[in-house]
């Protein structure tokens, strides 16, 4: 495994990276950077590319930055016409549910390390009259089945003001985050999931023509299940696995979609314990399937890698990229991002927060072989 920092540790908030491979081989990370996240409107999006000719990264580069309001929850994505695209937020009043999704692209290849997008927009997200029907139609069985330590009245209750939040056209056309990449299908839709912490639940942003038009999937609502990370099946279907901000059990959600991600079934707990932390999966070359989290319920200081031998019905094996047991202090290594690249390498990027020496962005590079080591 080759590892670092991107850049050195410093008292500076830093997290939520993505990475992505350029149309040349180099790699492009992105993450948040500032002295806090919604409250202070110092935050930007930073960036930074490995070049593969000398095996370095970059100097940080400025990506996006509305002044004098946070910029948060970058990713990154390549489409069918090879255009990066870079989908982030900017925090209108300070908290999550005033955030504005924005984009930008650019066409490749590109030269400079620092992006001259050709394209800069809001991404509006139009919940349509599904969404309200996916609210009447909440099955309260079902999650307190989800959620069997929860009291019902509780859950009921968080619905009931869900609904009322939602009644408001303004309400429920702000707050949608990113987190993931976006997953483009065998077909060239393109899949981007989002999550409201709002709402407390997530639904997808679908487009078939490379991002010129967009339209909102139905709602996948389980009172937590958050930053849906989408794999493509052999026959067409998708999975998303989601972080559990619900109550315990803290597992990691699932949810399956067979219609391109127009709808999506009861989101379900797997085996694989969360913290209530960023999770993304992805499907290797080799047909078997990549998932990196937290595995633990309660803490963020083992980053761990699992497999898939059939696309995500079963887990099994673990692998470290971090882990801090036994140490009397600490870190914090969370929020990955995955990808393989063409040459087969697997590339990853995650927050690394230490208690006294700060935080950074750091990556690791990683064969395929060494997951079995």
């Amino acid at each position: 495994m080759d590892t670092g920092l991107i850049f050195p540790r410093e008292n500076w908030h830093n997290h939520a990276s993505c990475i992505v491979e350029l149309s040349n081989g180099d790699m492009q990370v992105c993450w948040f950077h500032g002295s806090g996240e919604r409250q202070a409107d110092d935050v930007l999006v930073q960036g930074a590319r490995y070049h593969q000719a000398t095996s370095t990264w970059s100097d940080r580069v400025l990506l996006a930055d509305a002044l004098d309001y946070p910029d948060c929850n970058p990713c990154m994505f390549v489409d069918s016409q090879d255009r990066l695209w870079l989908v982030h937020v900017t925090i209108l009043a300070n908290e999550w549910h005033t955030a504005l999704l924005k984009s930008r692209r650019i066409s490749q290849p590109f030269d400079a390390d620092c992006p001259q997008w050709d394209y800069s927009e809001v991404l509006h997200v139009t919940p349509g009259q599904s969404f309200m029907d996916d609210l009447e139609n909440v099955d309260y069985e079902y999650l307190s089945s989800l959620h069997p330590q929860a009291p019902e009245a509780k859950l009921i209750k968080q619905i009931e003001d869900i609904k009322e939040l939602g009644s408001s056209k303004l309400y429920r056309r702000l707050g949608w985050m990113p987190r993931a990449h976006a997953t483009v299908l065998s077909d060239k839709r393109i899949v981007l999931p989002l999550y409201s912490d709002g709402f407390d639940f997530s639904l997808m942003l679908l487009s078939d023509d490379d991002g010129e038009t967009w339209h909102t999937s139905h709602s996948i609502i389980s009172c937590g299940g958050i930053q849906p990370s989408v794999v493509e099946r052999k026959d067409g279907s998708l999975v998303a696995f989601m972080r559990n901000n619900g109550p315990a059990p803290k597992r990691i959600l699932q949810t399956i979609s067979n219609d391109r991600g127009e709808s999506w079934s009861k989101p379900e707990l797997t085996d694989l314990p969360n913290p209530g932390a960023g999770i993304e999966a992805i499907r290797l070359q080799s047909g078997l399937w990549a998932m990196i989290y937290n595995d633990l319920e309660d803490s963020r200081h083992r980053l761990a890698i699992t497999v898939s031998r059939d696309e995500g019905e079963s887990w099994a094996g673990i692998k470290y990229l971090q882990n801090d047991d036994g140490k009397e202090v600490k870190g914090s290594y969370h929020y990955p991002s995955i990808i393989q690249a063409k040459s087969g390498d697997i590339w990853i990027s995650y927050s690394n927060g230490q208690p006294v020496t700060g935080s950074c962005i750091q990556w690791a590079k990683i064969t395929e072989d060494w997951l079995f080591e």
